[in-house]
């Protein structure tokens, strides 16, 4: 799963032809932001970048980022390096990218998959700024951008299991499920019920069924979508929330 550090031989960059489109919801009701419908994303090239290791500001080339990925740290790749490179991106004959996460992470989250405030772009991967441009640079190009999104989970806690202080705005326990790790014999037995209600790989495991968190996550992605004029969304962590969220979550 994306969330758990990546093995090395995935780390510089991926490339995804998304053809089933199965975990890719489309953005067709955002106030602002041009609708893509399912076909027409069905006939563009996809091609999958993890921020942090594709390619730093500075690089005059499309070198990945020099480090140990074993190290599970952050390399340095940023937005500002994604568009500065836009053209072997395109070169290849890719015309829409899927980026990682763009939220601020807890410490080590490179991925960026481990949310810790909603509402403030990743620093290491560069400002609000950048982000834009990025964005308005693909546009120009008419490459389409699908951020990645997760509303299932936040990062791993700094002070234990009961501390949530350090969070954006999920910052108290009843914001989220009582404490249980989703087991293998829970996939394998496809519980549900535990799926939806643990946490994966232990990461403090959100509940939409509180009025707040619900309604702070609707608000959030519809915020975002328009702050930054995205594409589409490509949802993580799909089976552990349940679909009656997600049918508000693509809408909102």
């Amino acid at each position: 799963a994306a969330h758990r550090p990546l093995p090395t031989n995935m780390a510089a960059r991926g490339i995804a032809r998304v053809a089933a489109l199965a975990l890719l919801y489309i953005l067709c009701c955002a106030d602002g932001v041009v609708a893509r419908t399912r076909e027409e994303w069905a006939k563009r090239s996809i091609y999958q970048v993890l921020t942090d290791r594709f390619a730093t500001t500075t690089a005059t080339n499309i070198s990945a980022p020099e480090c140990n990925t074993n190290d599970m740290k952050y390399c340095g790749g940023t937005w500002k390096g994604i568009q500065d490179n836009l053209d072997y991106i395109q070169g290849m004959g890719f015309d829409a990218i899927w980026i990682s996460p763009v939220v601020k992470n807890t410490p080590d989250g490179y991925h960026g998959y481990w949310a810790k405030d909603l509402y403030s772009v990743n620093e290491q991967f560069g400002s609000a700024e950048d982000l834009k441009a990025l964005v308005q640079a693909c546009h120009a190009r008419d490459i389409w951008v699908m951020v990645d999104v997760v509303a299932n989970h936040f990062g791993p806690q700094a002070n234990g299991n009961d501390d949530f202080s350090q969070f954006t705005p999920f910052n108290k326990p009843e914001h989220y499920h009582p404490y249980c790790v989703i087991s293998q014999q829970d996939w394998d037995s496809m519980n549900q019920y535990d799926i939806e209600h643990c946490r994966l790989a232990d990461l403090p495991d959100l509940d939409q069924e509180q009025e707040f968190v619900r309604g702070a996550l609707l608000k959030w992605v519809g915020w975002l979508v328009r702050s930054f004029a995205f594409d589409a969304l490509r949802i993580d962590t799909v089976p552990e929330v349940s679909a009656g969220f997600w049918k508000e979550f693509v809408g909102a």
